[in-house]
């Protein structure tokens, strides 16, 4: 009998504006979830404990939870910070150790991983890059970053890429100066939720032909061109809050072929298979919480 069998595990994806939790199946159903404000460390971590207690009540106690995780973040498990939050700009959570706090809290066994890494990890399991050998999984969201898998593994372990910091070659008529306080004017700096909001107000605001979407939609065909010219991946999974913008990702697409400008022979349909949406759409973070807990207990 498999060790997966009836198995019940829980799962946090832990981002920088909304916490969620849920309790999944093995087979990456979700039989309940809550999300929360991301509020001050101590209080997320109370209320991510209180859902798991309360699921436990309700007949359906988890047998180990696992956090997807915004960063930067430790996520080698033989360091002694394992779990913790690096140099954030999320004021209050520099130094914060979600896995101990968490685990103290439940008494559960907690793995931690970046939220990128899960969500991939769960789109390759059970959403848009089932069956794929190598992808990538970019978030854009309140920050922007990549989990990329390859050979075998996520790389960059026993730490973590930056994707959201590499620099981009500004759109014509984008004179915003850049919202990341490290770096200015990176990815992340160009195209996060913030940086759109900065100089074009609400992003869910924004009509689909909002001049706006363009500049976004060249800076992340950038991200994808270096990814692809550089990785060669199978899949490109594009996640987080501002893709749900109508048509965005169709902007991306023909950003892309326009800049590679016939230099890797691609048709429209492999652009389109190429350059995906999360098929497992706002769960993805969610279920790859919930795919490192199962990963951790099988392997035990």
């Amino acid at each position: 009998m498999s060790k997966q069998n009836g198995l019940l595990v829980g799962g946090v994806d832990g981002g920088g504006t909304t916490f969620k939790c849920c309790i999944s199946t093995a087979e990456g159903e979700i039989l309940r979830s809550e999300r929360f404000v991301t509020a001050r460390p101590e209080d997320t971590m109370d209320a991510c404990s209180d859902f798991f207690v309360r699921c436990a009540k309700a007949g359906q106690p988890p047998e180990g939870i696992g956090i997807a995780c915004f960063g930067p973040l430790d996520i080698d498990p033989q360091s002694a910070n394992y779990g913790s939050i690096l140099n954030t700009p999320k004021a209050g959570w520099s130094g914060f150790n979600v896995r101990n706090e968490l685990a103290d809290r439940t008494g559960l066994p907690v793995s931690v991983d970046t939220d990128v890494n899960g969500a991939l990890g769960a789109e390759m399991a059970w959403g848009a890059a089932r069956g794929a050998k190598s992808a990538v999984y970019v978030t854009v969201g309140t920050g922007i970053g990549a989990g990329i898998f390859a050979n075998g593994d996520f790389l960059g372990r026993p730490s973590h890429p930056e994707f959201g910091h590499i620099r981009v070659t500004r759109h014509r008529d984008d004179i915003y100066g850049g919202s990341c306080s490290f770096h200015g004017d990176c990815l992340e700096g160009l195209t996060s939720a913030p940086a759109v909001e900065a100089r074009f107000g609400p992003p869910e605001l924004m009509a689909p032909d909002h001049p706006g979407w363009e500049i976004v939609a060249c800076y992340l065909a950038q991200a994808c061109i270096s990814l692809t010219l550089t990785l060669r991946p199978e899949k490109i999974v594009l996640g987080g809050g501002l893709l749900l913008a109508p048509g965005l990702i169709d902007h991306i697409r023909e950003q892309y072929a326009a800049m590679l400008n016939g230099y890797l022979y691609m048709p429209t349909d492999a652009v389109a298979q190429l350059i995906v949406l999360p098929g497992l759409g706002d769960n993805a973070g969610l279920l790859g919480g919930a795919k490192l807990a199962l990963q951790s207990l099988v392997s035990q």
